[in-house]
């Protein structure tokens, strides 16, 4: 038994630096050009993945920038309003005043709800 252990164990030593020896000679270029193939497949499909995920992440960034500023310029006749009634010495009591205040306080808090979802969503 010993005898065919010791001849397994030659004949693996000498396959192993046979494999060695082919790999450093470059005959075994076949096998790694089909290595190298595989893995560029797989770095350009991670790539178009990227570039896609970068692509959404632009354009909810400029949807969330114009939806704010169409609220910013929604505010801002009824802050004008507010502003002049104030300067003017008007009552807040004024039934236009308290409606154009209201509306003020409701479009900041949308305003405040798009900034915060804008912010949630980003890295």
């Amino acid at each position: 038994m010993k005898a065919a252990e010791t001849a397994g164990g030659v004949k693996k030593g000498t396959d192993e630096r046979r494999n060695l020896l082919s790999a450093l000679a470059g005959n075994q270029a076949g096998r790694d050009r089909a290595v190298a193939h595989r893995t560029r497949g797989v770095v350009l499909a991670s790539l178009g993945v990227m570039k896609d995920q970068k692509a959404g992440r632009k354009r909810s960034r400029g949807l969330a920038i114009v939806s704010i500023l169409l609220v910013i310029m929604a505010m801002g006749p009824f802050i004008w309003r507010i502003a002049d009634d104030i300067v003017s010495g008007e009552h807040w009591e004024d039934l236009a005043t308290q409606a154009s205040l209201w509306i003020c306080l409701f479009f900041s808090a949308v305003l405040a709800a798009l900034v915060a979802g804008w912010m949630r969503q980003r890295p």
